[in-house]
């Protein structure tokens, strides 16, 4: 591994000017019924559209008729509530753009049923498997998203020792329509820390590749194994500590196994991470970077309680090259700093303004070149938020907290770009971490956190705004008409109230038969902008792992932003989001109460052939 530190293939044109190579996303269009009979149709703008476009709505008669329910195209929102109750269900509706004074073919035509509140995707979940976390990518490239989720056995902490399953990654379309199942065999022990997953366009042919580590005994979507298919290295503890680990890219359409190289970073000797059982040593993170600031790459990572080694991929024309490797252990002296400043978790923005992307790893920072590019000493930590907490100063900021801190700034807000320390608060130790704008009379990110001696909502100067704070610190939504963020834990949607310094529940899933996952971290499979408009949808899992249900907000809003899935920031985040301890994604601007208007994303969409 020495070897590799500090290693890099030239990036070549880096930087300011370059557009982002993204997908082409369809409208997105989603029509659900509100529980009273009126329904709500919503879509995506896109950021290719005309600033000035609009969209009629049309609802088809009983005759086979189109009736317009819009008098005008629809330019300032991009949803409409049709309040026709007495409409005969099922509807179909036709959602068709406008521009330049006509209108755009083909339209979109959505469907919804009699008390359809939420989509329903049917699993084909395996006896003893329970569906987990899961990503989207448009994986055919018809312009409409696909799921993969991954379904897990008896997944256990790298601290347990015991036996595990086997993990399956599973791809289906909205509508339900089971496509492949990849197993990662009996050589990837079970776990959030042992397999995170990516799914991502990585070679702008319009289709998203699958990436994750492998083994001997994986076997893809078309049955081909990879490896030995006998060979068999978990130990009597459970542990898998020996045998060939390898970092495999699958087709997203098919989960046929494209490419597959040794794993970098290597596993090398397990005593040389901290300890002789692996609770260092195999603990994975993943991201996609744009690290020429025009093409996503992908970066696989290996421990951050001592040492850390992050390793950088571009996938080109079916093969994988790596580009560098970051060692804390190896290359200059400077690097021994990194040692022991991941989290469970990282984010990807370009936050030093050259137009590549930095990998934030906890409490310090790599850059686009795969060197480093700060490191604030500040230690290991189970959360982290990257986004413009407060947008009266320039730049990017980080709000962190961290276990069993030796300085006083247990939860604390940072300068993105250089690692600054902007305000902290002193605990022992700090278990949750969360930023979210909920109060409407400050400007700027409210942040909070779990720990000894805490206490309180802060404002995005370090202000105590609110003697109790949320007890909800794991996740956010943007769910109703305001620009503020809803709180999001387990199967339950809720709004602050400043007012109150209390909450009011907006939806809890449960009563629909949902559950959340990963235990006290309770969150759902996946929160992103799946369809519709700018606000997010939530995918949980039903408890009996029959299914998946997604939730769409019902609420109409007076906004109309660019869909977040087309903002750079908040597109990676969603591929980060499966990985280690689940964060909520983040835009790369300031979204919330007194907000700018948000500048079009500098992104070159890539449409794929189905």
């Amino acid at each position: 591994m020495g070897l590799l530190a500090g290693w890099f293939i030239p990036l070549g044109l880096e930087g300011f000017g370059a557009e982002r190579q993204m997908e082409l996303l369809d409208w997105g269009c989603v029509a659900i019924d509100r529980g009273d009979q009126t329904v709500m149709i919503s879509w995506r703008l896109l950021a290719n559209d005309p600033e000035d476009i609009g969209f009629h709505v049309d609802r088809q008669e009983s005759t086979g008729v189109w009736h317009r329910l819009t008098s005008s195209p629809l330019r300032t929102t991009t949803h409409w509530i049709d309040g026709d109750r007495t409409a005969p269900f099922p509807r179909i509706y036709r959602v068709t753009a406008v521009a330049d004074g006509r209108e755009l073919e083909p339209p979109t035509i959505v469907k919804v049923e009699l008390g359809q509140k939420y989509l329903v995707i049917p699993l084909q979940t395996l006896p003893g498997h329970t569906p987990n976390d899961a990503s989207v990518g448009d994986l055919d490239g018809d312009g409409r998203y696909e799921i993969v989720v991954k379904q897990e056995m008896r997944p256990r902490d790298n601290s347990q020792r015991g036996p595990t399953g086997e993990t399956k990654l599973e791809a289906y379309t909205l509508d339900g329509k089971f496509l492949w199942r990849i197993n990662l065999g009996p050589n990837i022990r079970e776990g959030a820390h042992y397999t995170p997953f990516i799914v991502y366009d990585l070679d702008g042919d319009g289709r998203a590749e699958v990436v994750c580590r492998t083994a001997d005994g994986t076997v893809d979507g078309v049955g081909h194994v990879i490896g030995s298919p006998s060979a068999r290295y978990r130990d009597s503890q459970g542990l898998i500590l020996t045998g060939p680990e390898y970092l495999t890219v699958f087709e997203g359409q098919t989960g046929r196994a494209v490419t597959t190289v040794p794993y970098v970073p290597l596993r090398g000797r397990v005593q040389d991470w901290g300890d002789d059982y692996g609770n260092r040593s195999d603990r994975f993170l993943a991201c996609v970077a744009y690290l020429d600031g025009e093409h996503p790459s992908v970066v696989m990572c290996r421990g951050y309680y001592t040492r850390t080694v992050l390793a950088a991929w571009n996938y080109r024309h079916n093969r994988l090259q790596l580009l560098w490797v970051f060692d804390s252990d190896a290359g200059p002296e400077s690097n021994r700093a990194y040692r022991g400043q991941g989290n469970h978790n990282l984010a990807v923005a370009d936050v030093d303004g050259d137009g590549c992307d930095e990998i934030i790893y906890g409490a310090c920072a790599i850059d686009h070149n795969g060197q480093g590019l700060y490191s604030t000493g500040l230690g290991h930590g189970d959360a982290l938020h990257v986004t413009d907490i407060d947008p009266d100063r320039p730049g990017l900021e980080v709000f962190g907290i961290h276990e069993r801190p030796s300085h006083p700034y247990g939860a604390n807000l940072r300068d993105a770009a250089t690692g600054k320390i902007l305000w902290g608060l002193a605990s022992p130790d700090v278990a949750r971490g969360l930023a979210l704008d909920i109060d409407p009379r400050h400007r700027g990110l409210e942040c909070w956190a779990i720990g000894q001696g805490l206490q309180g909502l802060y404002n995005c100067r370090g202000e105590c705004i609110a003697q109790r704070a949320p007890r909800s610190c794991n996740m956010g939504v943007w769910w109703d008409g305001d620009l503020l963020r809803e709180l999001l834990s387990g199967t339950r949607i809720e709004k602050w109230v400043p007012e109150t310094e209390s909450t009011v529940t907006l939806l809890d899933a449960s009563q629909y038969g949902c559950a959340s996952n990963n235990g006290t971290k309770a969150n759902p499979c996946l929160c992103a902008d799946i369809l519709g408009d700018w606000r997010e949808e939530i995918l949980w899992r039903t408890r009996d792992g029959g299914a998946l249900y997604l939730f769409t907000t019902p609420e109409p809003t007076k906004y109309r932003f660019v869909t977040l899935m087309h903002d750079p920031v908040y597109r990676l985040a969603v591929a980060w989001q499966n990985v280690g301890y689940n964060q909520p994604a983040h835009p790369g601007f300031y979204l919330g109460e007194g907000m700018e208007p948000p500048k079009r994303p500098s992104i070159r969409l890539v449409k794929g052939q189905p």
